[in-house]
């Protein structure tokens, strides 16, 4: 069953602080210089921005933890302070006046009996200037440098200090925070989580000895509430034996759902797959290629899944080209011929449309009824497929969205394969399972992948699924060869391009969104359209063609079929192309602008090409100066073309909730934990989340809800 998709978790503790935030100017404890407090008595509204930030409960409050800290315990002598040092003051303000000096500034003299210390503020209002009047005395932390006027502060936190006010006894938490919700709110808040709360244990004390892990109440308390001799900046970088309890336990909490989630799948029926083989036989023998060591291989484990009553979850995952296609159409043939149907759904109609070519090719002959549902079809031809789907003369159905958008329902649905599965939001892939009814088994699900999941990734957010790897390339494929190149060569590209077109070959011209401030739909358009333009203006010999995804879908197929067919020598296209499309012919693929792509997109596109006999190549056409970011990309698409040497670095690189597309894929995603960093941390998480659920499942159950509360529903799918 559909549900709605899940709040995203709240900002990993590695971000930066928020803008108006901390030592940036936020003085949320008396001095409001940005007036962004939450208005007063709008408790729906604050109700609101917690929730964005995943606050609801007080142990959501509890787990919120601190990006950095601040040390307000001592007060710095203006005379001591220590340029590009974070150091607190407390003196008078001598002076207070509004300056227009290039932009218009807000210039605080601030005294103590050591000297003076200029105040600089560039955003400012009229309250700020009221509560920094000549003659009151206040605190102010931040870096202090030297400037034209001596030295100074620019945008401290600041705050009113009352005679003999104590400093405090404790570093001051930074928390991830959101517009309207200010700090010193936060933290009064979380302080009554800890009073009000009892920070109890529920991973038994017997699981815990000879782990060397602390007490949980001690590493929150002291993650939030650190003494000044703790040192802050190392618990900034979540060191320590503090921070190492907290991933344990998100770990924990995970694994401990996952495999919930594994086992409740397990007492569900599905209908057994098991047939006499023969239409599988045939279309082995019928296939116009040998099938692969690798594809033997997955093909054997799909087979043994689909003939049990136990719902297949598996995940099918292979680089780019390594022929995952044809598996799929086998675990269909299976599913036809035991008497059920099939699904398969894609997430873009030049694939979806690419998959119905080919299994219509492979399976038509034998007597299957291949059918095609994608929005563009007119209503009365949807009608037809509708009838067709839910009166079972369709044996295999393929599409986009419209599977699940339209009015789709099956006979006898067996089999539901979702490609590109990280493409599709968790709800989206619950609603093609649940095409066949309550009272039906549920069907099998084959999810396809060609974007290769890092070991330590499937270990955390795909430990409840089954993992088959196709590690082989088909005979006679070749690896591309890839080129950095500055955009100021483009003549030698330009001529390379000549070159292939007149021996025959064919070349993909990928531009990416230009302006990235504009509306997307347009900056698509016109990316492209101007690209076409130059191009065509620099290579008026040859044969453009122009696909972008705002042409309509009639137009988008005419040109893709037209490049297949040879007709177009150079496609300029943006992204649309980026899965699935094959054309052997297609020996060069030149990437405009490289560095604004990630790794696993440029992978992708550099799998378009090399998909014949021909050695291929592809051009990364860069422009300079290249950030750190971007080099490092290029640098690690340049030396690899191991897909997945390159997820590695991916993960290693973006962190798990941006390799994985998107915060919609249907598994908890880690706030604290790293994968790469924490992998021995992992690997004890999966012993105690086993020994857990078979001796303490009240506990397992009390620690998943402490941690992720209404988010593990999606795993039990």
């Amino acid at each position: 069953m559909a549900r709605s998709r899940r709040k995203a978790p709240a900002r990993r503790a590695s971000a930066p602080a928020p803008k108006g935030q901390g030592a940036g100017g936020a003085n949320d404890d008396g001095l409001p210089a940005t007036g962004r407090g939450p208005p007063s008595g709008e408790a729906a509204t604050r109700a609101a921005r917690l929730e964005r930030l995943g606050l609801r409960r007080d142990w959501d409050f509890l787990l919120h933890l601190p990006l950095r800290y601040i040390d307000e315990t001592q007060v710095t002598p203006i005379a001591g302070l220590v340029s590009g040092a974070e150091q607190q003051v407390e003196g008078e303000v001598m002076a207070c006046e509004v300056a227009v000096r290039g932009r218009r500034q807000l210039l605080v003299r601030l005294a103590d009996a050591s000297g003076e210390l200029l105040l600089r503020f560039f955003h400012f209002y009229p309250s700020t200037r009221q509560q920094l009047a000549v003659g009151r005395r206040v605190r102010a932390y931040g870096v202090a440098r030297g400037g034209l006027m001596g030295l100074e502060m620019v945008h401290p936190r600041v705050h009113a200090a009352r005679p003999d006010e104590p400093l405090p006894q404790r570093l001051t938490p930074i928390y991830p925070t959101t517009e309207g919700v200010g700090q010193g709110w936060l933290r009064s808040r979380i302080a009554r989580a800890l009073r009000d709360v009892e920070i109890a244990e529920t991973v038994p004390a017997s699981l815990l000895a000879g782990t060397g892990l602390r007490p949980l109440d001690e590493a929150i308390r002291g993650l939030h509430q650190p003494s000044p001799g703790v040192a802050a900046a190392a618990l900034a970088q979540q060191q320590g034996p503090w921070w190492e309890r907290i991933r344990f336990d998100e770990l924990l909490a995970q694994q401990i759902s996952l495999r919930t989630a594994r086992a409740r799948r397990a007492e569900r029926s599905a209908p057994a797959l098991a047939s006499s083989g023969a239409l599988v036989s045939r279309l082995h023998a019928t296939l116009p290629f040998a099938l692969t060591g690798a594809q033997q291989r997955v093909w054997r484990e799909i087979e043994a899944d689909l003939a049990r009553t136990v719902p297949m979850q598996r995940l099918l995952q292979g680089d780019v080209g390594s022929g995952k296609t044809v598996v799929a159409a086998l675990a269909a043939a299976q599913a036809i011929d035991a008497g059920f149907q099939a699904a398969l759904m894609a997430p873009t109609e030049i694939l979806a449309e690419q998959h119905f070519g080919r299994i219509v090719q492979w399976l038509a002959p034998l007597g299957v009824r291949v059918t095609w549902l994608a929005g563009k079809l007119k209503a009365g031809q949807k009608r037809a497929v509708q009838q067709a789907a839910a009166s079972g003369e369709a044996q295999i159905v393929i599409g986009t969205h419209a599977l699940i958008q339209e009015a789709v329902d099956f006979a006898s649905l067996g089999l539901a394969i979702v490609d590109e599965q990280h493409r599709f939001g968790v709800a989206q892939r619950l609603r093609l399972r649940s095409r066949t009814g309550e009272a039906q088994p549920q069907p099998h699900l084959l999810m396809l992948s060609a974007t290769p999941i890092p070991r330590t990734l499937a270990m955390s957010y795909y430990a409840d699924l089954d993992v088959s790897v196709i590690d082989e390339l088909p005979p006679g494929r070749q690896p591309v060869v890839t080129k950095l190149v500055a955009a100021g060569r483009r003549d030698e590209v330009l001529d390379r391009v000549r070159a292939e077109a007149a021996r025959g070959a064919q070349v993909y011209w990928v531009c990416p969104l230009v302006n990235e401030g504009e509306d997307e739909s347009t900056a698509e358009l016109t990316a492209a359209t101007r690209m076409y333009e130059e191009t065509h203006a620099l290579l008026p010999e040859l044969r453009l063609g122009l696909l972008h995804g705002q042409l309509p879908p009639a137009e988008k197929t005419a040109v893709m079929h037209a490049f297949a067919a040879g007709e177009i020598d150079v496609l300029v296209a943006t992204t649309v192309i980026e899965v699935g499309v094959d054309v052997p012919r297609a020996s060069l693929m030149v990437i405009e602008h490289a560095q604004r792509f990630g790794l696993a997109q440029l992978h992708q596109l550099r799998g378009r090409v090399g998909r014949g006999a021909d050695r291929s190549f592809c051009v990364l056409l860069y422009d300079e100066p290249l950030s750190e970011a971007a080099r490092e990309r290029l640098r690690v698409l340049y030396e690899s073309t191991d897909g997945f040497e390159i997820a590695r670095r991916d993960l290693a690189l973006r962190g798990p909730g941006e390799f994985l597309g998107a915060r919609q894929s249907g598994v908890p995603l880690l706030r604290f934990a790293d994968l790469e960093r924490d992998a021995d941390l992992l690997g004890r998480a999966r012993e105690v989340a086993l020994q857990m659920l078979a001796r303490h499942p009240q506990q397992a159950a009390a620690h998943v809800q402490r941690w992720l509360g209404g988010r593990a529903e999606y795993l039990v799918a």
